[in-house]
């Protein structure tokens, strides 16, 4: 500890230990000489701390009996704040930490609160259920994650270490814009001095990181969220799809996890023979347009949307069994243009679907009353 204010802090927890400690004993501990260890017992005397001296051979100094450092006072609210963020940062998996470094803090928390007060958010947490499953949790270095959030701050290049998803080790400086957390994992985004590129980096795979010096300027507007969201969307997997909806970028993009996928506006309407697409392009939307609004009852089955622009829509997957449910919940008039093989898990679907929508009702009929409404599930989450 080399600031005053670390090493008076030192000699409180050594006096909280108890029993008369001399003065060359103090001075031994904390790696400084007897003139200074007086000027620290003189700043604790002046924080209202009750130090004692005492004379004689065996003298030096020691607290007042009884004394303890005061308790963390917190509201209700404000304890309940503090447990319940471990709680939820756990299971978000934003922690950046181990859990049993997450539960530690959790008790140290709760040992200092009032009985009472304790027992009730003993009660809650004891209690309490969440309806989302924990999120697996990727843990980064700590120390990288606050040199880099400093290095973003102050404007200062990072040099680090960084091992890609194919196992290939590097080395390259990066300019921070910005921390984000997402999923589970905490990324890192910014200009990448090996490419010249702003680029997305997993903290968890940057084993080094040192700040240089210099400094540089962030984009006017640039959007570190964002960003991390459309590298996911563009991270290589064995299937690419491509496809265009009927909607607006907007609609779209409500409708989709974020980071799924890349939506960007068509310059025209592809059913109508828009630039860019052949006549025999044309023919092939407006049949499978006819097509996807039978078998899933998308609004251009009833009209709606007519007059809606296209957009494309573009996505990496490792499978494409679970893209059709993505599709379905989009509620869109679309066209599928790659790969062909979606075309089947699309028709797939719809068959289980009309199947499903044709069987005659079980024993349980007429007793919807008594069910809760149902909600259809959310759409998968993008891999990463």
């Amino acid at each position: 500890m080399t600031r005053p204010t670390a090493r008076v802090l030192a000699l409180l927890e050594i006096l909280q230990a108890g029993g008369t400690r001399t003065v060359a004993d103090l001075a031994d501990r904390l790696g400084v000489d007897e003139r200074t260890v007086r000027r620290y017992i003189g700043h604790l005397i002046d924080l209202d701390v009750p130090v004692r001296s005492v004379r004689g051979r065996y003298g030096g100094y020691r607290l007042a009996p009884g004394y303890r450092m005061p308790p963390l006072m917190l509201t209700d609210e404000e304890a309940l704040a503090v447990l319940l963020g471990l709680v939820a940062g756990r299971r978000a998996g934003l922690v950046t930490t181990s859990v049993a470094a997450a539960e530690s803090a959790a008790a140290k928390v709760r040992r200092v609160l009032p009985e009472a007060l304790g027992r009730r958010l003993d009660a809650l947490l004891t209690t309490a259920d969440f309806t989302a499953p924990a999120r697996p949790v990727v843990i980064p270095e700590t120390s990288v994650l606050l040199m880099l959030a400093e290095a973003a701050r102050d404007r200062r290049p990072v040099a680090v270490s960084y091992t890609a998803w194919k196992g290939r080790r590097s080395e390259r400086t990066v300019h921070p814009y910005g921390i984000v957390a997402h999923s589970g994992r905490w990324y890192v985004t910014g200009a990448d001095s090996a490419s010249g590129e702003v680029r997305t980096f997993r903290l968890d795979r940057i084993e080094t990181a040192t700040v240089l010096p210099g400094s540089f300027e962030v984009p006017v507007g640039f959007d570190p969220a964002a960003r991390v969201l459309s590298g996911l969307a563009g991270v290589p997997y064995l299937h690419e799809v491509s496809l265009r909806v009927q909607g607006t970028v907007e609609q779209v993009r409500h409708r989709l996890p974020p980071g799924l996928a890349t939506v960007r506006e068509l310059p025209a309407d592809p059913a109508q023979g828009g630039a860019g697409d052949t006549a025999e392009e044309a023919d092939r939307t407006s049949e499978a347009t006819s097509d996807a609004a039978g078998a899933t009852g998308s609004p251009a089955a009833s009209g709606e949307g007519e007059d809606s622009g296209w957009v494309r829509v573009q996505w990496r997957a490792e499978r494409l069994e679970w893209v059709p449910s993505v599709l379905a919940w989009l509620d869109l008039p679309f066209v599928i243009e790659y790969p062909d093989a979606l075309r089947d898990h699309v028709r797939a679907l719809a068959r289980r679907l009309a199947t499903c929508a044709d069987a005659a009702a079980g024993p349980a009929e007429g007793a919807e009353s008594d069910r809760p409404a149902a909600t259809p599930p959310p759409p998968p989450s993008p891999a990463e």
